[in-house]
């Protein structure tokens, strides 16, 4: 006679790809596949919408975005994991909630806000951090529903793919991104834009770049934009670093682009040209490439910026970077950092602040000593700092859940004394939380591609989806589009 399975209550904190792999991950784990241990998972997350910053932190016009959205929905409609969305973790629901009702929890609350850059006048009005740009064009309910375009020139600092991001969706024409799901307050600001020049700053040289050849290819393609090079960014590449990126696949693709723009920009200048798009016709925005530049100052008047000023760098014999004493300013009216995401701390949990972080060993939380706190789990970028894809992500599950196994066998797991799956609910219900639920998630998805067939992009085409900005109006849509649970 078999025995009965050992059962497991889960609480993922975040909807993100990280909760979402870290739930997946155990359920598709050996004991559960074999019968031998029964789970019950819930994800929560303090936005209505699932999918974290695949949905809120990733320029709307990247068609891989989708692929992992289709990978997501897939995972969470199958019914073996509850979501339960517009909870926010330390005011709706404490740590001591969560031990009372779940033997594991794991936090997946990645990273939101923008790294800082130390330098003198990046507190300026104009200056402004990438991660909240993107929050906005992704039509983030928390965010404000208009954005400052005012400036002429703008000024990305940041090597990275949220630095093209943002590059790109300045440099693009409004029309072009009806294409997308961007909501109707993000088309008329970027439509309203007075942006005639982006320029994107690295500290490194173009081979060092954090780019993805398709994702430098873009920059390229959309209409009226020219890419611009400066030829001394090229000429600074040495014989043995050619050598080098020759060697790479993805640094060649990347660097060659780079030699592509500049041979066309010098064949027109030599011949007498006017420049062109890439599809042949009329500039109305430059995209500017500088490399080999170290961010030193923002420039100001009143209060507000009007410049940048850097120092030129260079590779010692030894391959790190050092300042060459040349200093250059450039007239800008704006600034992105898009040096990289911080993660936030959460109430209650232990959190690095020099790296924000969770503190943690292999996924298992631990206090700043090190001391393990049971049944606590990290994941994602969260966990190690916000670095790496989707497959770090993947990797990273496959470590804290190992992890999670192993002390759910050695005993070391503690076991929440409400086993009810419902009362969770119940506990929300009698806070007044106006949770949504998979069930909302489809009536709002439902609801969103609505409003995408009922509007056109600039081609005529009905649009695949509009997003629903405003959160409450998010809640409602959901709430009403699915039957809400009654409890004993």
């Amino acid at each position: 006679m078999s025995s009965s399975p050992q059962s497991l209550r889960l609480a993922v904190i975040g909807s993100g790809p990280a909760g979402v792999y870290a739930a997946e991950t155990l359920l598709r784990s050996e004991p559960v596949k074999s019968g031998r241990l029964e789970v019950q998972a819930d994800i929560f997350d303090r936005l209505p919408a699932p999918f974290g910053l695949i949905r809120y932190g990733v320029a709307p016009d990247h068609p891989r975005i989708k692929g992992i959205i289709t990978a997501l929905h897939r995972i969470l409609g199958r019914g073996d994991i509850r979501f339960l969305g517009h909870v926010e973790f330390g005011t709706d629901l404490t740590i001591e909630d969560l031990r009372e009702h779940y033997d594991a929890v794991v936090f997946a609350t990645g990273a939101l806000k923008d790294a800082d850059l130390d330098i003198p006048g990046i507190e300026l009005d104009g200056s402004y951090g990438a991660a909240d740009f993107v929050a906005w064009y992704d039509g983030n309910p928390d965010y404000p529903r208009t954005w400052p375009l005012e400036a002429e020139q703008v000024a990305v600092i940041g090597n990275g793919n949220v630095a093209l991001d943002v590059a790109r969706v300045l440099s693009k024409s409004a029309d072009e991104l009806l294409r997308t799901e961007i909501p109707a307050n993000v088309h008329e600001g970027l439509a309203a834009a007075r942006t005639t020049d982006v320029h994107v700053f690295g500290r490194r040289g173009p081979a060092q770049a954090k780019f993805s050849p398709l994702e430098t290819r873009e920059l390229a393609h959309p209409k009226g934009v020219q890419v611009v090079m400066d030829p001394r960014d090229l000429e600074q590449i040495s014989e043995a670093e050619w050598e080098a990126i020759k060697a790479d696949k993805r640094t060649d693709q990347v660097v060659q682009s780079f030699v592509n723009w500049l041979e066309e920009q010098q064949r027109r200048e030599a011949a007498g040209e006017e420049p062109t798009d890439h599809h042949g016709g009329p500039v109305t925005r430059r995209l500017h490439m500088h490399f080999w530049h170290r961010p030193v100052e923002v420039l100001g008047e009143d209060g507000h910026v009007t410049g940048m000023r850097f120092e030129r760098t260079r590779l010692d014999e030894e391959g790190r970077l050092e300042g060459t004493g040349e200093f250059v300013d450039y007239e800008m009216q704006a600034v992105y950092r898009a040096v990289g995401y911080f993660g936030s701390e959460l109430a209650g949990v232990p959190y690095d602040s020099s790296r924000g972080v969770i503190s943690n060993a292999a996924g298992r939380v631990t206090e700043a000593d090190g001391t393990v706190l049971p049944g606590l789990y990290a994941n994602g970028w969260i966990k190690r700092g916000p670095v790496g894809l989707i497959g770090a992500t993947k990797s990273d599950a496959i470590e804290t859940v190992g992890s999670l196994l192993e002390d759910l066998e050695s005993g070391q797991l503690p076991t929440a004394p409400e086993r009810d799956n419902d009362a969770i609910v119940r506990l929300l219900d009698s806070r007044g939380v106006e949770y949504t639920t998979w069930e909302g998630w489809m009536a709002l998805d439902a609801h969103e591609k609505a409003l995408g067939a009922a509007a056109v992009d600039a081609d005529g085409q009905p649009r695949a989806r509009i997003k629903v900005v405003d959160r409450e109006e998010m809640v409602r849509i959901s709430r009403e589009g699915a039957p809400q649970p009654t409890h004993a």
